[in-house]
């Protein structure tokens, strides 16, 4: 791979580092001022509950929004055209089914984790479902920060060209010490002053150089989209759907799994399951989802902007010599649009956007070990408030040096595919149980059992033998041959198949069924709220 090294100087990795320790040190000494200052796990886990819609629509758009939308979206439409504008659009509809399905329902029902709704909901057997859940939420988030972490050496690689064992040692280091101190003593707190800052200026950069590109065009849509076409090498085509996903029955295959997995993954993902359980009433939820889906639809129609001009202003060519992937796409756009200054902006952008996720997720393990498994299993819920916080604590900190151990091992994985099997298993074990444990009466423990732990299986499996791993140039093993399962996302198989497992270990419990008065009152507090 050629990276932009030769394209972009060296006062943009320079000028990136100054920004980016800037905006870190303010962050970080505003999320310790606003971190917990009793030991009351409520404001560790859930943070101030009385913030204003927008400004929890915004955390929200913060937890979900990471470097892939920034750099891999942005390179999917820059290479695909139409094929990476559809995914984009996927992005964006995820929202919706958290708003519509399980956001307030969810909400009223929860307390600080997901297990403390199914505890509510299958109160005799809620210990190995809790155990169940925080094996899945570890697996989840955990895929999910090697990505955010090996990221970070991606990106660093656009500048740098293929960088030595002790700088991506430093590189994730520093971004993975960054993480723990954010989730491990800022709590939710700490997480949300990050995700804030986030999201206003991933909206304002991304809004700012669309404009840019627009600008450049005469704000003339239609001749943005001839002059991609037309550098695109693909013609007309580039505008019409199949040049990626298209063809072969297995590629259109993969493109509705991958949104399979998209839409439905989002709205089981551990961090913004937290994030729902936050707002203390349940129209601040509702409107702050909605704020959440504005938000990520007017980045995603930024990012889509930028690789429709990245494509016009470049050239499809320069952009693949540059990185196959086509992520190093928006930093090409910046440099010809801005200059170093642009490209250091969106560069910093982009590691504060891995850093604020990569919080998210550390600061959801860790709670749900914490409070799942430490507080309600091995303590049986005899834990003390400040018992439970120093758990948590130390959780996120092991979890942070798990990640990071795991992304130097894993440095050079596709990020992108990390986080698309997160987002998969999120689906096939997590959404199950909360959809039967929300809406259908008659569904056991050993039906959320069977659905997570199959789920999780099924989702793993099936990656490990696919072309993710071996067979493809882009395996992780490309010069061995055994995946029999043809997909790159395993969500079109391993979701149903998560959905049917719960069912059949419903219908398959011969155990003693759960009082119906707890049933009924887990109805009327989902149905009404304790708040209402």
């Amino acid at each position: 791979m050629v990276t932009t090294a030769a394209a972009i100087d060296d006062s943009s990795l320079q000028l990136t580092f100054v920004l980016f320790l800037t905006v870190v040190v303010i962050t970080l000494f505003t999320a310790l001022l606003t971190a917990p200052q009793r030991d009351e796990i409520s404001e560790f886990y859930l943070g101030n509950r009385t913030m204003s819609p927008l400004r929890n629509g915004l955390a929200m758009c913060g937890d979900y929004l990471s470097a892939a939308t920034l750099l891999g979206s942005t390179g999917l439409v820059a290479l695909t055209g139409y094929d990476g504008l559809m995914y984009l659009g996927g992005t964006t509809v995820a929202w919706m089914m958290v708003l519509l399905l399980i956001a307030e329902p969810l909400h009223r029902t929860g307390k600080f984790t997901l297990g403390d709704t199914v505890a509510l909901r299958l109160p005799r057997q809620q210990r190995p479902v809790r155990v169940a859940l925080a094996v899945c939420i570890l697996a989840i988030a955990t895929l999910y920060l090697v990505a955010q972490l090996v990221g970070s050496v991606a990106l660093l690689t656009q500048f740098t060209g293929a960088p030595s064992a002790t700088t991506r040692t430093l590189c994730v280091a520093v971004i993975g010490t960054f993480v723990i101190l954010y989730a491990s003593l800022g709590g939710m707190p700490g997480a949300t002053v990050i995700q804030i800052i986030k999201a206003v200026m991933l909206v304002a950069g991304v809004l700012f150089t669309a404009g840019l590109v627009l600008h450049h065009f005469d704000w003339n849509p239609n001749a943005l989209l001839e002059s991609a076409a037309e550098r695109s090498g693909a013609g007309p085509q580039f505008l019409e759907p199949g040049l990626r996903y298209g063809g072969s029955v297995s590629n259109k295959l993969d493109f509705f799994s991958l949104e399979l997995a998209i839409v439905l993954g989002l709205a089981a993902l551990p961090h913004v399951l937290m994030r729902l359980l936050a707002p203390r009433k349940s129209g601040v939820l509702r409107s702050s989802v909605l704020w959440a889906v504005g938000l990520v639809g007017a980045v995603c129609f930024g990012a889509g902007i930028l690789g429709l001009g990245a494509t016009a202003l470049l050239g499809r060519d320069t952009i693949e010599n540059t990185d196959r992937t086509g992520n190093a796409s928006v930093l090409l756009l910046a440099h010809e649009l801005g200059g170093s200054v642009l490209t250091a902006l969106l560069t910093c952008l982009a590691y504060l956007t891995l850093l604020a996720v990569a919080v998210g997720l550390t600061l959801a393990a860790a709670s749900s070990l914490a409070h799942d498994l430490y507080s309600e299993v091995i303590r049986k819920g005899q834990a003390t408030e400040t018992e439970e916080l120093t758990v948590a604590r130390l959780s996120g900190a092991v979890i942070g040096i798990l990640g990071i151990l795991l992304a130097l091992v894993a440095w050079g994985a596709n990020t992108a595919t990390l986080a698309f099997l997160a987002f998969a298993i999120a689906a096939s074990a997590i959404l199950p149980t909360i959809i039967y444990t929300l809406f259908w009466r008659r569904f056991t423990a050993k039906g959320a059992l069977l659905s997570l732990y199959g789920g999780l299986a099924c989702s793993v499996l099936l990656a490990v033998f696919s072309p993710v791993v071996s067979s493809a140039p882009a395996s992780f093993y490309p010069d061995v041959d055994f995946a029999w399962f043809p997909l790159q996302n395993p969500g079109i198989v391993s979701i149903p198949a998560g959905f049917l497992l719960g069912w059949l270990g419903t219908v398959l419990d011969k155990g003693p069924a759960e009082d119906s008065t707890a049933h009924e009152e887990f109805e009327v507090r989902m149905l009404v709220g304790a708040d209402d």
